[in-house]
């Protein structure tokens, strides 16, 4: 299944509380799209995050992150992972 990574930029009030909150959400939802969200990564000093999941498409991660809490990412992009 393709790998997908996403950007969330400038995130008003981030916190590991409310990243982590976001994230839980997310695994709550990912199954209704067959995605599987698997790791973020967050600076809370430039309010950015990343989101790397599996998915049957782009739209399905984005789906994900609409219903579980409106974050919808400024982008995302298909990577693939190396050795």
């Amino acid at each position: 299944m393709p790998l997908y990574m996403d950007i969330h930029k400038n995130v008003e009030g981030l916190t590991t509380a409310a990243v982590t909150a976001a994230h839980q959400k997310d695994l709550e939802v990912q199954a209704r799209y067959g995605v599987k969200y698997l790791k973020y990564w967050y600076d809370e000093g430039t309010g950015t995050v990343f989101c790397l999941c599996e998915a049957p498409s782009k739209a399905a991660a984005e789906a994900v992150h609409r219903e579980a809490h409106g974050g919808v990412a400024d982008e995302t992009i298909e990577v693939k992972e190396g050795e």
